[in-house]
């Protein structure tokens, strides 16, 4: 039996359970405002697949952060029914995109039904809910249309994470931001906060001025994480179509004209964003840097400012090292890095049939495949990385994981391109399957975690961050966090930049040569030359890294910098109700 709420009745009816009596804690005073965060994805823990890469992962240590701190927080997400997709191989090896239902009986079903309008059409939303003691994480509501009240058309809203498809695509904003917003006031939750972890959850904003009828109203409630650091990869769709997919929640598009400024007709998710919150950050100090000078110039957007992201070190640390680290028993920590490693080659062993060895330098590559990510830099000149692979006096082994968009077959292509290369060769592999099972294996084995971006183009990042929390040294461009942390031959590497002025190709050649000197020439030397100064830089890095990029400092600093932060006023009250929001 469902609790169905009519959309029509202006008191809605009592849900089921109290939001606060979910919580196994007492607010701490300092965190008692309440907020609810949306984002598009989360990834909590390895069986609940309903995450990409690394908006999930900083998402779902978010969450763990807020519970840890007894936060007044609950998060917004949807429960995809297939997930992002299952990574697997065809016969020759090569990666192949599968899509399965998945089923997930830890999560509590609300028996709370819903209708919201897509497409000028009345589409049924219903809540599950992750509770706090499955995966200790603050309550997350999960949203689905995937039910038999549904047209087939509108269940596969929420079938596949990012569906290739604009109007689903669309559809999913509206179904997160307007859906969400809904199922709050639904709970007679009082949400004094409400944050967008990146520009998906828009349509809140629509909802919440339909709400209030006050843009000011809107904005002194709303909070925005911008993730992206080019204006090509901000979110964006015409007009028209948004209108016609019910996006603006019954405004015109004459008001959506007088309230956002859509540019010649298309709306930009984050600039939309950055003009109806009270404020935003950046996601790294440099991030914040890059941000305010891409939105330089447009009228009526909020203050930028940066909070670094991080992860949860109690989900991602191995419990055996840190003991080692604070005892600082040397023999202990090598120990444990070598039975971790192992572990790591079990699974390697296991999908490739390549053994690797403990007391090889092993590198690993692993994150989202994306073209500006550079998997394959390393490999630009083959001729010289086979030169390294196969050193036998300073042995090494290098993993790749990651997975591609399913669409991006550019990447796709240089994911098969690394296998075909690195088919003959025993101590290298690509695997797959990179999920937050996969992830820990590679952090807590690898000895060196490589990170070579295009400069500029990585927000934060974060993988580095649990990769150094488990005595694996980042060898990295400093892009995103890394500045923040990174003292080079101290507790990480360093890859030289090109200059910027420089052509993306000849950038490209100038940095992977870079790579493979500090490799041929210092790094690799020192692993087997030099093993005391080598723990020491492991030691430093894990010691460095926390607490600063451990979740619970940027949890408390949402609080301090987004939530708390006071809101003036910026547009007249009349004028705002001038410009007209009809019920």
């Amino acid at each position: 039996m469902h609790l169905l709420v009519c959309s029509l009745n202006p008191k809605y009816l009592p849900a089921m359970f109290n939001v606060s009596d979910l919580f196994p804690y007492k607010f701490d005073n300092r965190y008692s405002k309440p907020v609810a965060y949306f984002s598009m994805e989360f990834a909590v823990d390895q069986p609940l697949k309903i995450y990409s890469g690394g908006l999930g992962f900083l998402a779902g240590s978010h969450l763990r952060g807020a519970y840890e701190l007894k936060q007044n927080l609950i998060g917004i997400g949807i429960l995809w029914k297939k997930g992002y997709y299952d990574q697997e191989r065809n016969q020759d090896q090569t990666l192949r995109v599968s899509f399965r239902d998945k089923d997930y009986h830890f999560l509590t079903d609300t028996k709370i039904l819903f209708p919201i309008t897509i497409h000028g059409a009345r589409v049924y939303v219903k809540a599950y809910l992750l509770r706090p003691e499955v995966f200790n994480t603050v309550p997350l509501f999960l949203l689905t249309t995937d039910i038999p009240e549904n047209d087939y058309l509108a269940q596969t809203i929420s079938h596949r994470l990012y569906d290739p498809n604009e109007t689903t695509r669309v559809a999913q904003s509206i179904l997160l931001g307007a859906g969400g917003a809904k199922l709050l006031d639904i709970l007679e939750r009082e949400t004094e906060i409400y944050h967008m972890n990146e520009g998906h959850a828009l349509p809140l904003c629509f909802y919440l001025l339909d709400k209030y009828r006050d843009i000011n109203e809107v904005k002194k409630r709303v909070v925005f994480t911008t993730h992206t650091p080019e204006k090509a990869g901000n979110e964006e769709h015409s007009v028209p179509l948004l209108n016609n997919m019910s996006f603006f929640n019954g405004l015109t598009t004459q008001q959506v004209q007088e309230y956002v400024a859509p540019e010649n007709g298309v709306l930009n998710y984050t600039l939309t964003a950055l003009r109806m919150a009270k404020r935003a950050n950046g996601v790294s100090q440099l991030h914040g840097e890059v941000s305010r000078k891409m939105w330089n110039g447009y009228k009526g957007i909020c203050e930028i400012t940066a909070i670094t992201n991080a992860q949860n070190r109690t989900y991602w640390r191995d419990e055996e090292l840190d003991a080692a680290l604070e005892k600082d028993d040397n023999k202990a920590l090598v120990k444990r890095k070598k039975e971790l490693k192992h572990k790591l080659f079990r699974v390697v062993a296991n999908q490739t049939g390549k053994l690797f060895d403990e007391n090889v330098l092993t590198i690993v590559w692993a994150r989202r495949f994306a073209g500006y990510k550079r998997a394959n830099l390393i490999m630009s000149d083959f001729n010289r990385f086979l030169k390294i692979a196969n050193n036998k006096k300073y042995p090494v082994q290098m993993i790749w994981a990651g997975k591609p968009y399913p669409e991006d077959f550019g990447a796709i292509n240089i994911f098969n391109e690394i296998y075909w290369k690195t088919k003959d060769l025993r101590n290298c592999t690509v695997v797959t399957g990179y999920e937050l099972w996969l992830s820990g294996h590679l952090k807590k084995g690898s000895d060196l975690w490589l990170n070579n971006p295009k400069l500029y183009h990585e927000a934060s990042g974060t993988s580095g961050m649990t990769a150094a929390m488990n005595g694996s040294i980042n060898l990295s461009i400093p892009d995103g966090w890394v500045p923040e942390f990174a003292k080079h031959g101290k507790n990480s590497f360093l890859i030289e930049t090109a200059n910027d002025a420089l052509p993306n190709e000849e950038k490209d050649k100038i940095e992977a040569q870079n790579l493979l000197n500090l490799l041929e020439n210092e790094i690799i030397p020192a692993y087997y030359e030099k093993p005391d100064q080598w723990l020491e830089i492991v030691k430093s890095s894990m010691r460095d890294v926390l607490p600063f990029f451990d979740a619970g400092r940027m949890a408390d600093e949402y609080y301090q910098k987004l939530y708390h932060f006071p809101f003036e006023e910026t547009v007249n009250s009349k004028q705002a109700a001038l410009a007209g929001v009809q019920a």
